[in-house]
């Protein structure tokens, strides 16, 4: 099976696993769920690492576009800080040079700068009327695009058309049998796409092998992980 003919969800199993960002064995998160696998995105750190990250993430929504769930004349990426900020520069870079997507980038800074140029925003400044498209690593429980929104939107009258992920979870929220995604998309009205899901990538990943010829995953991980989205699994 050619390269381009591999699904994109393995190809990028294949990419977390490789860039070490996906790893599979007992963690504890932050909401307090002890998890069978873990999402780390400070592992894309070199400028190759997150170049093809860009990647992932342009060929997606390129997808998402031509399905009809985004629309093509997005104006700016945006990515929220820290996180987000290499995620919608490459992400833009990869839009323009692999789709011919002329489109910027902006990302918020943490506290308004008042001298120099100033504001809230780095990058493509927005402008009413202005097409958005949020990027994010992995929605949790979706605070972070419940801080930008409104910052969004406080600074123009801009049209928010979508929010692209790395990984969904899948998983319920703590007050609701729906996922987080499921929860945003009802809150805000726009569509939440991402690269790969968690079902997805346990699938793609069972089919794979380590340098040591042996199944990535063990039946251990295997059942911790059935276990663990039939608990949490929205």
């Amino acid at each position: 099976m050619t390269e381009q003919k591999v699904p994109l969800d393995r190809r990028f199993t294949s990419f977390l696993l490789q860039s070490q960002a996906l790893k599979f064995g007992d963690f504890t998160l932050k909401s307090g769920r002890r998890s069978p696998y873990f999402i780390n995105a400070g592992a894309f750190y070199t400028g190759r690492k997150i170049a093809l990250l860009g990647s992932f993430y342009a060929e997606k929504i390129n997808t998402a576009i031509a399905d009809g769930t985004l629309p093509r004349d997005i104006d700016t990426v945006f990515g929220p800080a820290y996180k987000g900020i290499p995620l919608a520069v490459s992400t833009a870079i990869a839009l323009t040079a692999q789709y011919d997507m002329g489109v910027g980038y902006t990302f918020d800074r943490k506290e308004r700068k008042d001298h120099g140029d100033g504001g809230m925003f780095v990058g493509t400044q927005l402008r009413d009327g202005m097409k958005v498209l949020l990027v994010d690593d992995v929605m949790t429980a979706g605070t972070a695009v419940r801080e930008v929104v409104p910052k969004l939107r406080e600074a123009a009258d801009v049209q928010i058309v979508g929010l692209v992920l790395s990984v969904d979870r899948m998983e319920k929220t703590r007050d609701s049998n729906i996922s987080a995604v499921a929860v945003v998309q009802q809150e805000f009205g726009f569509p939440v796409v991402s690269i790969a899901n968690v079902r997805e990538i346990f699938d793609a990943a069972s089919h794979m092998t380590g340098d040591d010829g042996l199944p990535l995953l063990d039946e251990d991980i295997k059942t911790r992980a059935k276990e663990y989205l039939d608990t949490y699994g929205a």
